[in-house]
């Protein structure tokens, strides 16, 4: 399976600044993704925190 570019930390801090209000355009062209590729992550990474993610990432291993 192929490797995310981004960290789970940096996902979660993606959807936190859309979250805060910033438009989920401008997240995307910030961090050079697509906005399907950004609510893809939001579904699977929306509510969780850093440790959370970091949890998810370690199970997986």
């Amino acid at each position: 399976m192929r490797q995310s570019r981004f960290t789970e930390a940096q996902i979660i801090g993606m959807i936190k600044e859309q979250e805060a209000g910033m438009p989920t355009a401008e997240v995307c062209r910030r961090h050079g993704l697509s906005p399907a590729s950004f609510y893809k992550f939001k579904a699977k990474y929306g509510g969780m925190h850093c440790t959370a993610g970091y949890r998810v990432a370690m199970s997986r291993e």
